[in-house]
């Protein structure tokens, strides 16, 4: 299977320039109180050896993470993501363009029909969110924004339109997010999917009913700021996911991340607000319910689409 091209492969070798450990890290101690991913890739294999994605649900599963929701970042990711969520139970899905895909397809000319296509899927009923769309001027030069803006726009609209939440990409755009949002209106469940901005801009967002979704890069010693920004909005404001293969957790960072690492996310996070583990993640949970309803409908057949190998 060829990498889906919205998303940038961690590197093989460390900062230091070492070879990267590419070994899954060991099952944690698993949670007393389930909990969800709220976003997750796992069509990205990315570690040795490499798991498919029902090898990643069943160990998350075996440490009480209850269900996944799995996030595409092109039109080929969310067709699959889309159709996995229709198979089976432990997963929902989020589909859009992801900002840093849309000045290709814009570039291409396809970028409406590509908006069309995605506002097809998210009919769909085990697709809950759209995302992950956004902002992201990271990577994104400057001839590229424009198209990202009118992108970035069109998924609001496709969430309103169909009642489902929205996953943001947020990177070095935190003031170009918030006036979107205020200028076009914020769907109903507004998530900030890796929540990266500091504690005022993380109160400003919980004053208007948006959620914050913290991954792993909260545990690394050098996210105070994070922490800081966890602490300051209420505990109903707060969501947990993986990012996986990305922002593996302290102690594997660096190492292949996957949904099956939450509960170290979680426990750090327990453990910065000085509340019970159990109690945080049943709050999660419920909060999780709230944005994307619940795992439990049954789903369906379906044996097409481009990764329907992987099935």
């Amino acid at each position: 299977m060829s990498e889906p091209s919205a998303y940038v492969r961690q590197r093989d070798t460390t900062s230091d320039g070492q070879s990267r450990n590419l070994e899954y890290p060991p099952l944690p101690e698993a949670l007393v109180v389930g909990v969800y991913d709220n976003h997750t890739h796992l069509e990205i294999a990315d570690g040795e050896p490499s798991l498919d994605y029902r090898e990643q649900l069943d160990r998350a599963s075996s440490v009480g993470v209850r269900g996944v929701v799995q996030v595409g970042g092109d039109l080929e990711t969310s067709r699959w993501s889309a159709e996995i969520a229709a198979r089976e139970p432990r997963v929902l899905a989020a589909v859009a363009l992801h900002p840093n895909e849309v000045p290709g397809y814009a570039a291409s000319g396809g970028l409406d029909d590509a908006l069309a296509e995605i506002d097809e899927l998210a009919a769909r009923p085990r697709v809950r969110a759209i995302g992950e769309t956004g902002l992201d001027f990271y990577r994104t030069a400057e001839d590229g924004r424009e198209a990202q803006q009118r992108s970035f726009e069109a998924h609001i609209e496709i969430a309103k339109r169909h009642n489902l939440a929205l996953q943001i990409h947020d990177r070095d755009a935190h003031a170009e997010v918030l006036d979107t949002l205020k200028r076009v209106g914020a769907p109903e469940r507004t998530v900030f999917h890796c929540f990266s901005g500091d504690a005022e801009m993380a109160r400003l967002c919980a004053d208007k009913g948006w959620y914050l979704s913290f991954a792993g890069t909260v545990t690394f010693k050098n996210a105070t700021g994070l922490r800081d920004a966890l602490a300051a909005i209420p505990r109903a404001n707060i969501l947990i996911e993986t990012d996986a293969p990305f922002l593996t957790p302290h102690p594997f960072r660096g190492r292949p991340n996957s949904a099956y690492l939450i509960p170290h996310t979680l426990r750090a996070m327990a453990a910065h607000l000085e509340t019970d583990v159990a109690m945080l993640a049943a709050q999660i949970a419920s909060t999780t319910e709230a944005v994307y309803g619940t795992w439990d409908s049954d789903p369906v057949t379906v044996e097409t689409g481009p990764f329907a190998e992987l099935a």
